[in-house]
């Protein structure tokens, strides 16, 4: 697979060419992976807009959102539009994950593809988890430990906790990495995984036959 294919397979999937008649109407699929791709690239503009404010140390985290929300201009808007963006992304993934399992979609030729869209539903979850902890308030703090305790209980789990917590929940160390991990590194392979799966559509022609 050339990178360059891979690129341009991504743009002609996002902005077809020829979109037939027949697909603009109301289908089973409802095109549910499409406004989950939606919900993703709000997120990604509303969080960027919040990088502007939010200031990621134990002092000054929570004093931060506060400003955000009632200082700022529109920055009670945004934060609330990336807090439904993010749940209205993890419902159309379960929706879409579940109406490929019904359908049977994951069958042959799209296992591959069935595989990778799975990763982004865990990927997005985690995202979600790693989110919570940032406004440093007390249902965040309660929330992520109780994550953390569970994690534990899992193989390797022990491994990973202390990996996300070296510190503790709360302390400067975790959350300076549940910071990195939500804005930077979760996102960034999503949206790489995201192309990859929009490709794989394109190549076994599962929804769009007339490409």
């Amino acid at each position: 697979m050339k990178e360059d294919d891979f690129l341009k397979e991504f743009i002609r999937h996002l902005f077809p060419r020829v979109v037939l008649r027949s697909n603009l109407r109301l289908t089973y699929t409802f095109c549910l992976g499409g406004l989950a791709f939606t919900a993703f690239l709000v997120l990604i503009l509303s969080g960027a807009l919040l990088l502007f404010h939010y200031q990621p140390s134990t002092e000054r985290a929570f004093a931060s959102i506060l400003y955000l929300e009632n200082s700022v201009p529109g920055g009670w808007y945004v934060r609330n539009l990336h807090r439904l963006a993010g749940n209205t992304f993890l419902i159309l993934l379960f929706l879409h994950t579940l109406r490929v399992l019904l359908t049977g979609a994951y069958r042959k030729p799209r296992e591959l593809n069935w595989i990778i869209g799975f990763v982004i539903l865990c990927l997005a979850l985690f995202e979600g988890y790693t989110g919570y902890l940032l406004p440093m308030d007390q249902l965040a703090l309660w929330a992520t430990q109780t994550g953390m305790n569970l994690l534990a209980t899992l193989p390797f789990g022990e491994l990973l906790r202390s990996f996300l917590v070296p510190d503790d929940v709360g302390q400067p160390m975790s959350l300076v990495r549940f910071y990195v991990l939500h804005i930077a590194v979760i996102p960034l392979c999503m949206l790489i995984l995201c192309m990859l799966h929009f490709y794989r559509i394109r190549k076994d022609k599962g929804v769009l036959p007339y490409l």
